[in-house]
């Protein structure tokens, strides 16, 4: 008997280890996919991919034209999602994304309020400029992100799965712009920054968008493969070394002692959803390597996307040149 059972839990290991060898084989297939449409963004992609995986949402800085528009469209298409694009403007109300109730009249005469759904039911939303919606509209999506479902006219309807958020902002212009506030950024797993492209991918975008057609992006997973890879990234083994790590890294992050001497140029600093998304977001990039356990080179590289949102310096910090990076930089040098 010891036998047979010994024989079952080898063929069930060997079961869970091909699921996640094809699981890892579609998500690097849409990473490919992602990368046949989108050039010299190979990070952003990455960290994008990571969001996704890890079950949340991303926030996209950089200035016009750096295709983070084409990068949400090409991720609903290689991801099996539907994907939707709201432009955000000062005049957004919130029923403009959730949804609203309309009264309606059937052929007996009799009245009834039917709700029709906002573009925030997609898998994937774009937030285009999400700085540029007023506080209140900036609320509603945000509490749909985090809650998972909106409440219109006290009735409860459910977004559906997988549900991301992909929001842009733009750095450089400010004017007639709503910051969001810190509890807010918080609800993003990482901040991702995109930069220009470097002129060996710059020549490739000029003669790929200017020619006859343009590079068209093909599916590689579907939604439930999408679904199953995010229930095998929660599923991995993660070593005590690299929790460490993470707890190491995001407490040293914060003011007061564990800071050491870098506290006191830290206002304030990341909480424990810092640490989960941490810890998730190793997992997907692990998975994402072909790896089945994330290492700390892993938390060393994702991070300052994890953590720059969620810090603040001092005044003097300021005053003296500091930037959030440069400190996340010299916590890592001590892990490292």
């Amino acid at each position: 008997m010891a036998s047979a059972g010994g024989e079952s839990i080898e063929k069930l290991e060997d079961m869970i280890v091909r699921a996640a060898e094809t699981t890892a084989a579609h998500v690097r297939a849409a990473k490919d996919a992602i990368g046949a449409v989108i050039f010299g963004q190979e990070t952003v992609v990455e960290r994008a991919l990571i969001t996704v995986l890890s079950g949340g949402h991303a926030l996209l800085v950089g200035v016009p034209g750096l295709a983070k528009t084409k990068l949400v469209e090409t991720m609903g298409i290689a991801l099996g999602m539907d994907a939707r694009r709201v432009q955000f403007t000062p005049d957004l109300m919130p029923s403009d994304i959730l949804g609203s109730e309309v009264l309606e009249e059937n052929s007996a005469g009799k009245r009834s309020f039917r709700f029709i759904p906002g573009p925030v039911f997609a898998q994937l939303l774009m937030a285009d400029e999400i700085n540029r919606a007023s506080p209140r509209t900036q609320s509603a999506l945000l509490q749909a992100m985090q809650e998972q479902h909106v409440t219109v006219a006290g009735a409860r309807h459910d977004l559906p799965k997988p549900f991301h958020v992909l929001a842009t902002q733009n750095p450089l212009e400010q004017e007639g712009t709503y910051p969001l506030p810190e509890a807010q950024l918080d609800r993003f797993l990482m901040e991702i920054d995109v930069d220009y492209p470097d002129i060996v991918a710059e020549r490739k975008i000029l003669f790929d968008t200017t020619g006859a057609e343009d590079s068209q992006a093909k599916a590689a997973m579907t939604s439930e493969d999408l679904l199953s890879a995010q229930r095998l990234v929660r599923r991995l083994p993660v070593g005590e070394s690299v929790v460490e790590a993470i707890l190491q890294l995001v407490r040293s992050a914060r003011p007061g002692e564990e800071a050491g001497d870098l506290g006191r140029l830290i206002s304030w600093g990341p909480g424990p959803r810092a640490s989960q998304a941490l810890m998730l977001a190793v997992r997907a990039r692990a998975l994402l390597d072909n790896r089945f356990a994330p290492s700390i080179d892993d938390v060393l590289e994702l991070a300052e996307p994890v953590l720059k949102h969620r810090m603040a310096l001092t005044f003097a910090a300021r005053a003296e040149g500091e930037t959030v990076g440069n400190v996340i930089k010299r916590l890592k040098a001590r892990i490292g």
